[in-house]
């Protein structure tokens, strides 16, 4: 099951998540997604569901600060594997903006990222709980901290933010957003949410860019632990 976040709702997403036929991707994305050729020459137009998250709950409730995420969930309802970025590195962070090109070596690590992190959940779908890639339940708990009280106002604040935002109160609305970002910066999908709603376009616009390069030597994506 895929899930998106976007206040904007099925006409922000609708293209994207159910395309009629699969998107055309250009190869230089294609190798900024980590996609090898030949998993891009098998895409196929989903046929599982794909729900829209316009107030983020899901997110709020599994703890995923950034997309795309994958949360494990086995037959019986039990988190296999907490939220963890599904493949994604912060190779991307080393694009020539100008041509949108990675060099050869964030190409060929972001592509082994990705496949280790296919290979693991194929693994995971053949053994089930035997496999090497599989939590314990208590393994799975010790990587699940639980919102801190900063986190918990900053979700209030977002939430109050969208309210506003539904409701035509653009300059309330944007001191909310930017309240929530200040509380907690690491949580990308405020921070590109709000500034999607601000103008679309703007989520990986230059404003994202100088919220990248604020990081420093900082990760964007947190390193996966497989």
């Amino acid at each position: 099951m895929a899930v998106a976040f976007d206040t904007g709702g099925a006409d922000a997403v609708r293209k994207w998540i159910r395309p009629p036929e699969p998107i055309v991707v250009p190869p230089a994305f294609q190798a900024i997604m980590g996609w090898e050729p030949e998993q891009y020459a098998g895409a196929a137009a989903p046929a599982y569901p794909c729900l829209i998250d316009e107030r983020h709950v899901v997110a709020e409730l599994y703890d995923m600060p950034n997309v795309p995420m994958a949360v494990w969930i086995d037959e019986r309802g039990r988190i296999v594997r907490p939220a963890e970025p599904a493949g994604a590195t912060d190779g991307f962070r080393r694009m020539d903006r100008s041509t949108y090109t990675l060099p050869p070596d964030a190409i060929a690590a972001g592509r082994a990222s990705r496949k280790l992190y296919v290979d693991a959940i194929r693994d995971w779908v053949r053994n089930g709980s035997a496999s090497v890639y599989a939590l314990s339940e208590d393994a799975a708990r010790a990587r699940i901290a639980g919102p801190s009280d900063t986190d918990a106002l900053a979700a209030a604040t977002f939430r109050l933010a969208q309210y506003l935002h539904e409701r035509g109160d653009a300059d309330r609305a944007k001191a909310y957003f930017e309240e929530a970002r200040r509380l907690c910066p690491e949580r990308w999908n405020f921070v590109r949410q709000a500034l999607e709603l601000e103008g679309t376009g703007n989520a990986s616009g230059p404003q994202f860019v100088a919220a990248l390069a604020a990081l420093g030597s900082r990760n964007y994506y947190a390193p996966i632990e497989l």
